[in-house]
């Protein structure tokens, strides 16, 4: 099997630099958030020749070098990237598949490509050409082997075609492993072992790989000794259906306009059940009289053909416009996936309904807008508020409990803090928060926290607070303020 890897390297990077143009020449961070507690995940050349390295505080590395750009690049806009060069790269093979774990990296089938080019080295040569006339740096390997290709590319600049297996592999064994996506731990034990070369790190014993290394490892090694011949997992080409429709006359009434849009999406929908291919999201453009235009994306808890749901989806996010003037031109476009087989579910009957979940979640997307079903995620911050952040649900999973050695407490954050009518500096035993809880009988604490140098000082102490009532409420002291506020509750 003849195949081919193409890496573009830190691709999130790459992109931040595509949308900072003006950073080109200084050194540059991806962040996981815009704070100076925030970690780096991806540096370029110029920060790394300051010292800094993947892993740090931002405003650490702001120590070692002022100069540094850093910028939050999110996952959704990761995905729309991959996907985007997804569709790119199948215009020089219908068979690529983009890893799932390290984002710029694609796998390409390379049988029967000389046809079309010249030899592999020119195929391989117009594909970093094009990914450059995008804007982003790419090396490609051409090879035999999955994750040979993938050693090469990642070590090599510019683009290696092998004609013969063994050299690919002799190529490959000589890689340092350093430039590899080894974990640090692992690389570091490696380094201390003596293994710096890819060929080192396969001639290990197996049987004590996954006993000393861990299953990471010995994935590694069963990958780096092709100890798994799994084909090419295709991405599916994804050509978008579209529909348009000019009025006559300028209507802003969008319900007399929902007829036309039920007529275009039930023929995209028939061209999709032709296709045997599902409905993965629908997109709208609405072209106004004034010269402005209206684009709303849209999609089902599934992939889908019920017209019925999806004309659901679009009476709801109609009924949320408010159009500045008259619609002149409708455009509707649909992106279809491949079915898939749900024979099995007939006899997998969980005792959640899912579906009916998912469904009830993109209603709300559809009637009050995609940022509306959120998610708490922890994050690593020195003030309570700051040890979350809320992020954009994507996909409702099966829930997979595990077992508790005790029932456990939930503390509710409050959105905001709620000022107290208490004393600055008295304990606030016997006092009373809420009428209906009765005075506070019980005290646990002073937790102290401080921080917030580099913005604002913050010094607090907060108590948990037993009312009469029975409620546990979760208070604190601002230092600076002179005040008690409420924060939240313990449930």
């Amino acid at each position: 099997m003849l195949i081919a890897c193409v890496d573009v390297p830190v691709l999130p990077l790459q992109m931040l630099l595509w949308r900072c143009r003006d950073w080109a020449g200084l050194p540059v961070a991806v962040v996981d958030r815009d704070k100076p507690q925030g970690i780096l995940l991806w540096i370029n050349e110029m920060a790394r020749a300051n010292r800094i390295l993947p892993g740090m505080r931002y405003g650490a590395a702001l120590a070692l070098e002022p100069r540094l750009r850093a910028g939050v690049v999110p996952d959704a806009e990761i995905r729309t990237g991959v996907a985007t060069l997804t569709r790119h790269l199948q215009h020089f093979s219908p068979v690529v598949e983009p890893s799932p774990d390290q984002p710029g990296v694609f796998w390409m089938d390379a049988v029967g490509i000389l046809p079309l080019y010249l030899t592999h080295q020119d195929w391989a040569t117009r594909i970093r050409v094009d990914l450059l006339g995008l804007g982003f740096q790419a090396h490609v390997a051409v090879g035999f082997s999955r994750f040979a290709t993938y050693a090469v590319a990642r070590a090599t600049k510019g683009v290696v075609v092998f004609d013969q297996s063994e050299a690919e592999q002799a190529h490959a064994r000589a890689i340092r492993i350093d430039c590899l996506d080894f974990h640090p731990k692992l690389r570091a034990t490696l380094h201390k072992l003596g293994v710096d070369r890819l060929g080192q790190f396969m001639a290990l014993p197996a049987a004590g790989i996954r006993r000393r290394l861990g299953a990471e490892a010995f994935e590694l090694y069963r990958l780096a000794r092709g100890g798994t011949h799994q084909g090419l997992q295709a991405s599916p080409l994804s050509e978008p259906l579209e529909r348009a429709l000019v009025l006559e006359h300028p209507d802003a009434d969008l319900g007399r306009l929902l007829p036309a849009l039920e007529v275009m999406l039930g023929e995209l929908l028939t061209q999709l059940a032709e296709a045997r291919r599902l409905l993965a999201s629908v997109r709208l453009r609405l072209r106004l009289d004034d010269g402005g235009e209206v684009d709303e994306i849209l999609t089902p808890a599934a992939p889908t053909r019920d017209e019925v749901q999806l004309l659901s989806l679009i009476r709801l996010r109609l009924q949320g416009l408010r159009l500045s003037s008259g619609v002149t031109d409708l455009h509707v476009e649909v992106q279809g996936v491949c079915s898939t087989d749900r024979q099995l579910d007939l006899f997998e009957r969980p005792a959640r309904d899912l579906s009916a979940a998912r469904r009830a979640l993109a209603r709300l997307r559809a009637e009050f807008g995609d940022e509306v079903v959120v998610r708490a995620c922890p994050r690593e911050g020195h003030m309570p508020e700051a040890q979350f952040s809320w992020e954009r649900f994507e996909q409702l999973l099966a829930p997979r409990p595990c077992t508790a050695r005790a029932d456990p407490l939930v503390r509710r954050y409050y959105p905001a803090a709620v000022p107290l009518a208490l004393a600055p500096f008295d304990a606030p035993t016997g006092w009373q928060i809420h009428p209906e809880d009765g005075p506070i009988e019980g005290l646990v604490g002073p937790y102290v926290v401080s921080g917030g140098w580099w913005l604002r000082e913050v010094a607090r102490d907060y108590y948990y607070a037993l009312t009469r009532s029975g409620r546990w409420l979760w208070i604190y002291r601002d230092r600076s303020r002179q005040r008690w506020f409420l924060q939240g509750e313990v449930e």
